[in-house]
Parts: structure tokens; C-alpha cells; sequence
């Protein structure tokens, strides 16, 4: 228990060294397939120059995490230390990245004769993650060994945990997961902002679960900071290349089982704070222009491109939605304390 902490530290940082070392020819292998990112039409002029950087950079945050994660539960098995609820998050972080990944592709720019595609369907994507969160909530509601935490709301301030009902329990598993999915991949619209924003969060959960006792969990989040880390090298204004679905989606449904088999998922809006925003933005927006017939709310949404037009730039906002991100996570593990 000591040594937990530090380790995971450790192996955090070896995610991110890892990450830098081979991220460079992970860029220029994409921009040699052409794996590019078309830009919506309506952006600012600023984002129209991005059209053509290379996307699905999340796969370099996915592939580093899986590999040492498992790494450390093979060995972990051996020694019998922590068991095998590893695999549950490692589970949802590979389904979503796949699912993200064929959205990517098809959504990519390729000037190969072909029309710019614009993703799955929606319902294509919602039906893909459906499945997903609802295996990964039958599995946490179901499986004993090692989700003490899990199956049950912990109520903050109060510190009293009242166990669930499988019934009420599964749906509201998969509503976590989706919704914290997406709004991840909302989030996902400025140089940096996702990775680092999602960094904080994984940060704070890893030191609720370190606070439990959940070691895999520790281990498994920092080796996604780290990893989101390395990313955020290239991914710094202005950008290599870009997070895509591939990370956004796997990231933030993993962020949300974290959460989950912590008992701490009260405390998901407080630390993810920055995307609930960003979602909560453009649910807003898209029911004002309803419900008024074509007014809008925000100059634009999600949130950060309202303050875009406001005025600020985009290492403004980064910035500052970031010092955000960070003392939500602060208050997130202060609550999980009392």
C-alpha cells in the first residue's frame, strides 16, 4: 500500500517517455497515409488552416496504456496483488477506442477521389456505445472480486455509502459512461485542451482510488496521465496532430468506470467540471434555437468556441479552462476526503 503511490508514478512516467520516444514517426506515419482532419466549414479561419493535420493521435495515448496496464496485471495475477478488475476499464478504454476509430475513418479527409466523409450515424455511434457501457455495467454490477466500491453512491461531505439496486444501478452505469464519452469527445475542439483537461481528471481519480486502496486503479490512471502527457507534446498549439475519437470517446468512458468502481461518480461533474460544461453548452444551445426558432445562446457552441468568438485566444482559453479543470480536481479530492 506504501509503495503504491510512487510506483504508479513511476510507471507513469515510463508512459510518458514512451509516448515522446515513438510519437515523433507516429506523426509522420500518419501524415504519410494521409490521415487527416477535415475542419466543419463554420469554424473560424484559424481552425480552417488545421484542416489536413493528422488525426486518430489517440491511438498513441490507447496503445501505451494496454500495454504496460496488462503488463502489470500479468504480473499482478502471479503474485496474486490485485486481481483482475484491470480488465474491466481496459476493456471499455480498447471497445470505445475501436468504435472511435471507425468513426475517425470515416469522417478522414483523403484526397483520393473519395467525398469527405462526416463519421457514423449518430444512432450508429450511440448503438456501439450502448453496447459497450452495458456490458461494462453488467460486469461491474455482477462481479464481486475486487469492485468493493462499486454497486453503491457514496454521498460527499456525509461519507455515507448506500448500496444500489442492479435495477437502478446498470442504467444508470451506461447514462455515466455515454455521457462522460461524449463529453470528452465535445471537449475535444482546441490544441491541447482534451488531453490535459482529461490528464487532471484521470490525477484526481487515481488519488481517490490510492485512498482506497484500489492499486490497479492507481496504476491505471496514472499511466493515463502520463500517456496523455506524452500526447499533449504534440498536441500543444499548434498542433501535429489531433486526439480524434479514437481518444476522446475511449477516454472519457473510461474516466466514467473509474468513477464508478471508485463509488466516487457523484463526484464525476465537480472534477470533469470543463466537459460537463462543454456538454451542458451545447444541450443549451440546440434547445434556445429551438424553443426560439433560430436564436441563439452562445455565439457558438461547444463553450470554448463562444469564447473564441468572444475575443480570446486559443491559448487563452486552454489556459484558463485548464487552472478550471485543475481545482475542480482539487475540490473532487477534497470532497472524496471529508
Amino acid at each position: 500500500m506504501n509503495n503504491g503511490l510512487p510506483f504508479a508514478l513511476t510507471v507513469g512516467a515510463l508512459a510518458f517517455l514512451i509516448g515522446v520516444i515513438w510519437g515523433g514517426p507516429f506523426v509522420e506515419m500518419l501524415r504519410r497515409l494521409r490521415i487527416g482532419k477535415s475542419i466543419r466549414v463554420e469554424l473560424m479561419e484559424g481552425h480552417q488552416k488545421k484542416s489536413g493535420t493528422p488525426t486518430m493521435g489517440g491511438i498513441m495515448i490507447v496503445l501505451p496504456v494496454v500495454v504496460i496496464a496488462l503488463g502489470l496485471n500479468i504480473v499482478n495475477l502471479i503474485r496474486t496483488v490485485t486481481g483482475p478488475s484491470i480488465l474491466l476499464p481496459l476493456f471499455v478504454l480498447v471497445g470505445f477506442a475501436l468504435l472511435g476509430a471507425i468513426d475517425d475513418w470515416e469522417g478522414i479527409a483523403r484526397s483520393r477521389g473519395r467525398p469527405i466523409g462526416e463519421g457514423l450515424s449518430p444512432r450508429a455511434k450511440l448503438i456501439g456505445q450502448i453496447a459497450l457501457a452495458g456490458i461494462a455495467a453488467a460486469v461491474i454490477s455482477l462481479y464481486d472480486g475486487g469492485l468493493q466500491f462499486a454497486n453503491q453512491i457514496t454521498l460527499p461531505l456525509i461519507g455515507i455509502s448506500i448500496p444500489m439496486s442492479p435495477v437502478l444501478f446498470i442504467p444508470l452505469c451506461i447514462f455515466l459512461i455515454i455521457a462522460s464519452s461524449n463529453a470528452i469527445n465535445l471537449t475535444d475542439g482546441l490544441d491541447g485542451l482534451a488531453g490535459i483537461i482529461t490528464a487532471s481528471a484521470y490525477a484526481a481519480y487515481g488519488i481517490i482510488a490510492f485512498l482506497q486502496g484500489q492499486i490497479f486503479l492507481v496504476q491505471l490512471c496514472f499511466i493515463i496521465v502520463g500517456a496523455c502527457f506524452a500526447f499533449l507534446w504534440y498536441n500543444a498549439h499548434p498542433a501535429q496532430m489531433f486526439m480524434g475519437d479514437v481518444g476522446s470517446l475511449s477516454l472519457g468512458a473510461t474516466l466514467a468506470t473509474v468513477a464508478i468502481m471508485t463509488g466516487q461518480w457523484l463526484l464525476l461533474p465537480v472534477i470533469a467540471i470543463v466537459p460537463i460544461a462543454e456538454t451542458v453548452s451545447v444541450i443549451l444551445q440546440v434547445t434556445y434555437f429551438k424553443l426560439t426558432k433560430g436564436q441563439r445562446l452562445f455565439k457558438m457552441s461547444p463553450l470554448h468556441h463562444h469564447f473564441e468568438l468572444s475575443g480570446w485566444s486559443e491559448t487563452q482559453i486552454v489556459q484558463r479552462f485548464w487552472l478550471v479543470g485543475i481545482l475542480a480536481a482539487m475540490v473532487g479530492v477534497a470532497l472524496a476526503l471529508l
